[in-house]
């Protein structure tokens, strides 16, 4: 049974004890499918037993530093597992989907430069996103949305996404960071399971007016923002008016499917 495995769960905030930036993985078929890499994300990983040398493929929804602070370090961190065993990453290669070929050239070259030059005996093979169907293998399929997180217009490559995940008859959509609920209007079209959806810019209450216009199954929330880091337990008595099942993730939570 798939696996939803939640390693960081705030916004962009400062430190905060027992939060960490977004990101989750989905275990499925044997391998782990790598959703945004907030700080601490691999350690995080490693130290619940998720096994980094599973790792096929890492989806980036935009290169803002609460989703992408961890990434050096999880690559690193596969890297150094393949020095203690004899064991490599699925086929040798991790396959790295990010929006922003700005941030991925200087992040490769940080890579290339950590250590004197350590080398990687497997792959890093880096994908541009666009919309439409991205990745597709036996265990996961990923259909990537832009949305306006981070621009207005069509003038250039967009730099924000949303994503949609179908692995075990199950359709998924994570959010990302979107700038209005409306963003996701095409990704929801044919409704979904289950959303997973951010709060670090949006209320509570605006939500719930959004999700009675969407068949969504169950929604788990996200990237928190201030109106559930502050006050918990509030947004939890909240969630009883929704129309569907909510829920608030936390660091460590673990969602089977």
């Amino acid at each position: 049974m798939p696996k939803i495995h939640f390693l960081g769960t705030s916004s962009g905030t400062e430190p905060i004890e027992g939060l960490h930036h977004t990101s989750f993985c989905i275990e499925t078929g044997d391998y782990y499918y790598w959703f945004d890499a907030g700080e601490n994300c691999s350690r995080n990983a490693h130290i619940s037993g998720i096994d980094l040398l599973r790792v096929k493929a890492v989806f980036i929804s935009h290169t803002h530093i609460d989703h992408v602070g961890g990434l050096g370090n999880l690559l690193w961190s596969i890297r150094k597992l393949t020095t203690r065993c004899e064991r490599r990453p699925p086929n040798k290669e991790v396959k790295l989907f990010i929006p922003d070929k700005a941030y991925s050239n200087s992040f490769m070259q940080m890579l290339e430069c950590s250590e004197n030059g350590a080398i990687y005996d497997f792959d890093i093979h880096e994908d541009s996103v666009t919309d439409g169907l991205i990745f597709e293998d036996e265990n996961i399929k990923v259909t990537a949305f832009h949305n306006h997180h981070l621009q207005d217009d069509e003038g250039e490559a967009w730099l924000s996404y949303s994503y949609l995940i179908e692995t075990d008859n199950k359709i998924i959509v994570f959010s990302g960071d979107i700038r209005d609920m409306y963003d996701l209007d095409t990704a929801l079209k044919n409704g979904c399971d289950l959303l997973l959806l951010e709060t670090g810019h949006h209320k509570l209450l605006d939500i719930s007016d959004y999700i009675r216009t969407q068949s969504i199954g169950e929604i788990i929330f996200v990237h928190h923002g201030r109106e559930i880091i502050n006050n918990r337990n509030s947004a939890e008595l909240m969630l009883k008016d929704f129309t569907c099942h909510a829920s608030i993730s936390y660091d460590g939570m673990i969602k089977e499917l």
